[in-house]
């Protein structure tokens, strides 16, 4: 299994692979810049070579970049739009420069003015953000829990923004567990599991998934609340994350924990534990 965690990037962008590797990582996720800002500071030549070289010589495979929070690429205010669409443009370019496939997006929010509306912004900002950028980097659309005016929440709306989205080798899925469970797709069972898995299938197809998010949830099935709980902690408990795990297709993408970090267990106790639950 690709068992990883989200690894801080502090005082270089390379010092990200030693972390990765210290926390008994095989894959990883980062920013490349501060998330709760539109700022971003320039990647110097020296850090972005020695992330290469460090990654080509290590055991990590698969790494991906989160896109930071503000940009909202379903926005209908232009200037919000405008502003990250060109972030979305830049996270990829970034992709291109540190050898990273995959740059993950939270699709966003329509503000009120309609899920259709939302979601071919959300396409128009891809599809856009794909040409300027060059390289070969994929996006990943990451599903949203449900909350109000979210974009992404249902495996028919996701489905319909990747199939709008060209080049289709260049936009994929990544499933968050908490955001699933939280939008009303059970995954307590094994039951569940391969039912919600069987749904995803038929509407998107597993071959645009390719990544995870493992995330316990703190809310119920359905109640569209998006707060992250420790692995087997939470509403879908081991049971259901263990099952999860144990199927075909989420063994061959990076298994990202995004979990609290607390009293009762930080990310070494998260790993060692999506570890635990995915052997078979």
């Amino acid at each position: 299994m690709l068992a990883g965690a989200h690894i801080s990037i502090g005082g270089s962008i390379d010092k990200a692979i030693d972390r990765a590797l210290k926390l008994g990582c095989n894959t990883f996720q980062i920013f490349t810049r501060n998330p709760r800002g539109w700022q971003q500071s320039s990647l110097k030549e020296e850090s972005i070579q020695l992330f290469r070289e460090k990654l080509s010589s290590s055991n990590l495979v698969l790494p991906l970049i989160h896109m930071p929070y503000l940009p909202n690429i379903a926005s209908p205010v232009d200037q919000t739009y405008n502003r990250s669409t060109d972030v979305l443009t830049e996270e990829l370019r970034r992709c291109s420069l540190l050898g990273i496939p995959y740059v993950v997006t939270h699709v966003g929010s329509h503000l009120g003015s309609g899920i259709k509306r939302g979601m071919g912004r959300v396409v128009e900002a891809c599809n856009k953000a794909l040409e300027l950028s060059g390289g070969g980097s994929t996006i990943l659309l990451e599903n949203t829990a449900g909350t109000r005016n979210s974009v992404g929440s249902t495996f028919e709306h996701l489905g319909d923004m990747i199939q709008r989205i060209k080049p289709q080798g260049r936009v994929g899925l990544c499933l968050d567990t908490c955001h699933a469970f939280a939008a009303g797709y059970d995954l307590r069972t094994v039951s569940d599991v391969r039912h919600t898995l069987e749904l995803l299938h038929s509407i998107i197809g597993m071959e645009f998934l390719k990544a995870v998010h493992v995330n316990d949830s703190k809310g119920a099935l359905g109640e569209g609340l998006d707060r992250h709980e420790h692995l087997g902690m939470g509403q879908i408990g081991e049971d259901g994350l263990r099952a999860l795990l144990s199927q075909k297709p989420l063994r061959k993408v990076p298994a990202i924990i995004e979990t609290p970090i607390d009293g009762r267990r930080d990310d070494v106790g998260n790993l060692q534990k999506l570890k635990e639950l995915g052997q078979n």
